[in-house]
């Protein structure tokens, strides 16, 4: 099938510094601009963001600080993009979401000039979504080829729920599956603790996902102007953060984890005060003792008996 188009559409996605639309950076920009006649141009750019691509976002696409050291950053790049998505209209994957608020944000930074007031956005992702239902009687008419009586009725919808992930063991159990990082496994069996994994990928500390774990079980923030920074190295930098979650407008069980992370952390700390106002001692060697002379003890007739045996008269 040939789109109809009567304007280039191009294609494109991000590969950035992490997630954060405001403060976060391109580091590498790919672009397939599909031409009204059928023909494809395409134009792959490595940027130089000028700030540290952090670890966790390197892991997912494998660009590294060395990587784009060499590259143009994006206030030298930007000229050349703008004139590539000139008179295009613009698509992606969750790119209405992402991928054009960022690439918005590095153009206004860089000062360059690129309208978008009369193009037209195709998110894909959406189209998805929206065609695609996810609800619950949804679910139940793909997995079980039924209808929901009494939908939206508490035991109705619990016992077309339990259903459901019956038919999904059914159907899933032991077909491999692609992570972000390209490791393939068999996620959904029929043991808990595997769909318990499955199911919290995002590995939240708390229900609203406020806080996530790393790979290596550090907890991090995730949203707002610390978005992926440890959460302890957030108290180290501004403690004040603490007191602002806490009176802030967020879930008690979020406040309840953050207090146990702040308990531990202050705990540290104080260990760390007093170790270094208390510095254990040098240990001192102890002096060597001198050796103890033993007195002479007298002859008696034993001992002139033993020396005659030995030496002779």
């Amino acid at each position: 099938m040939k789109l109809n188009l009567k304007r280039p559409l191009a294609f494109f996605d991000l590969e950035t510094t992490g997630v954060n639309v405001a403060s976060d950076r391109i580091v590498e920009i790919s672009i397939l601009k599909a031409m009204p006649d059928g023909t494809e141009q395409i134009k792959t750019m490595r940027i130089n963001p000028g700030i540290p691509i952090p670890l966790e976002s390197s892991l997912i696409h494998g660009i590294y600080d060395e990587d784009v050291s060499r590259e143009p950053t994006f206030k030298q790049a930007g000229e050349e993009l703008a004139r590539f998505l000139d008179d295009c209209d613009l698509a992606g994957y969750n790119s209405n979401k992402f991928d054009i608020p960022v690439l918005m944000e590095e153009f206004l930074r860089a000062g360059i000039d690129f309208d978008i007031d009369n193009r037209h956005f195709v998110d894909v992702q959406n189209i998805f979504h929206q065609m695609e239902q996810r609800t619950l009687r949804a679910a139940y008419q793909f997995y079980c080829g039924k209808v929901i009586e009494n939908a939206h009725s508490a035991e109705a919808d619990i016992k077309a729920t339990y259903e459901v992930l019956l038919a999904q063991i059914g159907k899933y159990e032991n077909q491999d599956w692609e992570d972000k990082k390209g490791v393939i496994s068999k996620p959904v069996q029929n043991n808990i603790e595997a769909l318990h994994k499955f199911t919290n990928l995002n590995k939240p500390v708390d229900f609203a996902a406020r806080m996530v774990y790393n790979d290596e079980g550090v907890e991090l923030i995730n949203f707002g102007k610390h978005k992926g920074r440890a959460v302890e190295d957030v108290f180290q930098a501004e403690p004040s953060y603490y007191n602002w979650m806490q009176n802030g407008d967020f879930p008690l069980y979020t406040k309840r984890c953050l207090e146990k992370i702040w308990k531990r952390w202050s705990a540290k700390k104080d260990a760390l005060r007093i170790e270094k106002q208390n510095p254990p001692k040098p240990e001192q060697t102890p002096r060597p003792q001198p050796k103890k002379i033993e007195e002479a003890k007298p002859i008696d007739t034993n001992m002139l008996e033993q020396l005659k045996m030995k030496f002779g008269k």
